[in-house]
């Protein structure tokens, strides 16, 4: 063994002890340090010949790296749709790596079952029957295309080709109807090889960002057999979601198959108030759901689920004689494009055992309330204006005056200390969002973006 591991592995419960503190310090000044820091990055440096050590290593990162990293983690980061980590989840991703378990097969371990087990948690969560298989993957945009892979197969089935065996240009033409879809679905349809120009936007309620029913009905009318809907609840810029009843009660006059991207408009099943959003999620034939934005679980974890795991095998089989024969309850190496992936199970399990349905519903509404919170300062705020109505969990707004992206990127720029927003445009208007989904955040944040809002918009 090489001298340097030697010494580390002789030396590796001091040394996990001196990165506990180092990663205790990070979360510690989470509340209080800048959301985004000055970012002075140190010269390029050429791959050592000669090791540090993990001592020296962890004592350059800690010097040179964490002071460069933003507070995502934190309770002000409301970025893109950020959750931070559960202490539970943490736990359980420190323990994943320690225990460097691949779920894919079965054939040596536990850690399949563990993760069937916290997919019939989540199942139940989201309020799904029985009839749902669902799988791990990395995110919405690999939890949406392998919802796409298996719509694209059983367009296939319907009419009467192979695409698994034979290639999607045995399928011919594919049309994906969708009101204000997510960047993802695009992406998944490139990789899929059914095209970008595959997508049909349908158009939207006058005023949202949800599907206009009738006009969806009347988009299916002009498509030539079967086809795909892609259905939304939780739209990025207002959390907009689709009427799911009403688009599922198109089949009994059109054959498509119905994915709902609910990457995190899903968790709006834990709120009593808001449930009724998701109401018809139970129809769709396929689903995605993000865990590392509502959810609260390290990066890079999703799941999606399907009422068609026989389709699902057949996309994404791996047929190998190391692997054994496919038996009746298929291996996760049957079922997502991965066959090598991290134990992103344990982290999910953790925290839904530790806080149960309880404690990530507190999570949800908490966060419903700061955003309403925030949206109602923004309102009573001369300067700014609120774009949509704050539906769940994001404020979407603008400059009341002069609301060019320049201003309003100046603006967020001048924010980073206290909070970080993203830019985005909503009906053609420059915009700023604001998405909260972090377990740590309170009204106390609303009330420190508040201020800073204000001191910052007299400086424009």
């Amino acid at each position: 063994m090489h001298p340097r591991l030697a010494t580390d592995l002789a030396a590796l419960p001091d040394l996990l002890e001196a990165t506990r503190l180092r990663a205790t310090e990070i979360l510690d000044r989470l509340p209080d340090q800048p959301v985004v820091p000055p970012l002075r990055l140190p010269a390029p440096e050429p791959l050592p010949e000669e090791g540090a050590g993990l001592a020296g290593a962890l004592a350059e990162f800690t010097d040179t790296w964490a002071p460069l990293l933003s507070a995502s983690a934190g309770p002000r980061y409301l970025g893109f749709v950020t959750g931070g980590v559960t202490p539970a989840a943490l736990a359980g991703d420190w323990l994943t790596a320690a225990a460097d378990q691949n779920p894919a097969s079965a054939l040596d371990d536990a850690a399949p079952e563990l993760e069937r087990r916290t997919i019939g948690w989540l199942r139940d969560l989201f309020g799904l029957d029985t009839a749902y298989q669902g799988a791990f993957v990395s995110g919405a945009t690999m939890s949406n295309t392998v919802g796409l892979a298996i719509a694209r197969e059983w367009l296939g089935e319907r009419r009467g080709v192979d695409v698994a065996q034979d290639g999607v240009a045995a399928l011919g033409r594919v049309r994906v109807l969708s009101g204000s879809s997510h960047s993802s679905i695009a992406k998944g349809l490139s990789m899929l090889g059914l095209g970008r120009t595959a997508l049909v936007q349908v158009p939207v309620l006058q005023g949202r960002e949800a599907v206009d029913p009738a006009a969806l009905g009347r988009a299916l009318t002009q498509v030539d057999g079967p086809c795909v809907v892609v259905a939304n609840a939780g739209t990025v810029n207002t959390v907009d979601f689709d009427d799911l009843r009403a688009i599922a009660a198109l089949r009994e006059r059109h054959d498509f198959w119905l994915h709902v991207d609910a990457a995190f408009g899903g968790f709006t099943a834990l709120s009593p108030d808001h449930a009724d959003l998701v109401a018809g999620l139970g129809a769709a034939d396929s689903i995605c759901i993000d865990l590392h934005k509502w959810m609260n679980v390290p990066y890079d974890s999703a799941v999606q689920f399907t009422r068609r795991p026989d389709l699902q095998v057949r996309v994404f089989r791996n047929a190998a004689a190391y692997l054994g024969p496919l038996g009746e309850i298929p291996d996760f190496v049957d079922l997502t494009p991965e066959n090598s992936r991290r134990w992103r199970a344990l982290a999910a399990w953790f925290t839904l055992r530790a806080y149960g349905r309880d404690g990530h519903r507190e999570i949800v509404q908490r966060n419903i309330a700061c955003a309403q919170a925030l949206g109602e300062a923004i309102e009573a705020m001369p300067g700014l204006r609120l774009l949509a109505p704050v539906r769940l969990n994001v404020v979407c707004f603008t400059l009341a005056e002069n609301p060019t992206a320049e201003r309003l990127a100046g603006l967020a720029d001048e924010l980073k200390d206290e909070a970080f927003l993203t830019p985005t445009t909503y009906a053609g208007a420059p915009a700023l969002r604001a998405a909260f989904s972090n377990w740590r955040t309170t009204e106390t944040d609303v009330h420190r973006l508040t201020e800073a809002l204000q001191t910052r918009l007299a400086k424009l």
